[in-house]
């Protein structure tokens, strides 16, 4: 049976827990690749693609990230995408009369149909659209930020630190991998679990790999090395959504981050380290989860909580050494028209 037969709410807007379902997720995306030898028809060219992401979205805010730490700001245009979704498609309600300024859409999906008319998947970011023919080139999230450091590599700037430092791939590739199954996609399963026995299932896992977390952390200051990798990028992304969302509105609560020494104090950290939570909106977050999964929160009522001091607190995490960005420097500040209100 087709993946479309047993899976069909892969297809269907607006639809993420289905009764006596675990959730899967639809991992079939656009694969073309941006590289600088264009094998897949889409050379790295400055100026011609534009990143298309939300604030809200955790794999979305990865690519945000990643291209901020680099320096791709003049070379990758950034669009954004409001917080909140109908079941066709991500908006630009930010911008304008409500369409994006570069591509002069309103929805993303306008891309995607540019790039297949009958598109049958779902509309997600980030996405990267070449803005030459207003279609979508990929949406594989996972592989946009690891060739954003490597295919991009000619455009980064000085001091750009080393998210994919050769000695330590290996290990960066066995992390994601670990972390993206039980952690960035173990939350989903637990808020979108259709049955009792698939959220606790979802539920054990997480907190397996969490208690895992919380012990590595313990004596290192990052998840690999000494310097920030892309592993930490995608842990972040997750980390800081924990208690504004994942805690209560997936039902991930065992523990809240904040009772968790060594990753409370590593989010933090990390927080506080410029590339990250200057691209963090906790409104935006709390308004995509709590207003779009209608299905698990039909009032859609935004909580008001919680506090967010605790985030700019002093961590003492560089009492475990370790150089954020290796050999490079810190990025500069946040261009204006990028900023995130505080």
């Amino acid at each position: 049976m087709s993946e479309a037969n047993d899976h069909p709410e892969h297809g269907t807007g607006g639809t993420y827990s289905v009764k006596g379902k675990a959730f899967t997720r639809d991992t079939r995306y656009i694969s073309t690749r941006i590289t600088a030898d264009g094998r897949d028809g889409f050379p790295v060219e400055p100026g011609r693609y534009r990143l298309i992401a939300a604030r809200a979205c955790p794999w979305a805010n990865r690519s945000i990230i990643v291209r901020r730490l680099l320096g791709l700001e003049d070379v990758l245009s950034l669009g954004l995408a409001g917080p909140v979704h109908d079941a066709r498609s991500w908006t630009f309600d930010l911008d304008p009369g409500g369409r994006d300024p570069v591509l002069g859409i309103e929805r993303l999906q306008e891309a995607y149909f540019k790039r297949d008319p009958e598109y049958p998947r779902g509309i997600t970011v980030p996405a990267i659209v070449d803005t030459t023919t207003g279609a979508v080139v990929t949406n594989d999230f996972a592989q946009i930020t690891l060739d954003l450091s490597t295919e991009w590599r000619e455009y980064h700037r000085p001091g750009a630190p080393d998210l994919l430092p050769a000695a330590h791939r290996d290990e960066v590739d066995e992390v994601n991998q670990r972390v993206f199954t039980e952690v960035n996609n173990g939350v989903y399963r637990c808020g979108f679990a259709g049955s009792q026995e698939a959220y606790d299932e979802a539920y054990d896992r997480l907190w397996v790999a969490l208690d895992w977390l919380e012990e590595r952390l313990g004596s290192r200051r990052y998840l690999v090395g000494d310097t920030i990798t892309e592993a930490d990028v995608r842990l972040f992304t997750t980390l800081v959504r924990f208690d504004a969302v994942y805690h209560g509105h997936f039902k991930c609560n065992r523990n809240k981050l904040v009772e968790m020494p060594n990753l409370w104090g590593y989010a933090r950290d990390l927080f506080q380290t410029p590339g990250f939570g200057d691209t963090v909106d906790f409104e935006q977050i709390k308004q995509h989860y709590y207003v779009v999964h209608k299905d698990i929160n039909p009032t859609q009522i935004v909580p008001k909580g919680p506090d967010l001091a605790g985030w700019t607190t002093p961590h003492g995490r560089e009492s475990l050494g370790g150089r954020p960005f290796g050999d490079g420097t810190p990025p500069g500040p946040v261009r204006e028209s990028e900023r995130v209100a505080a």
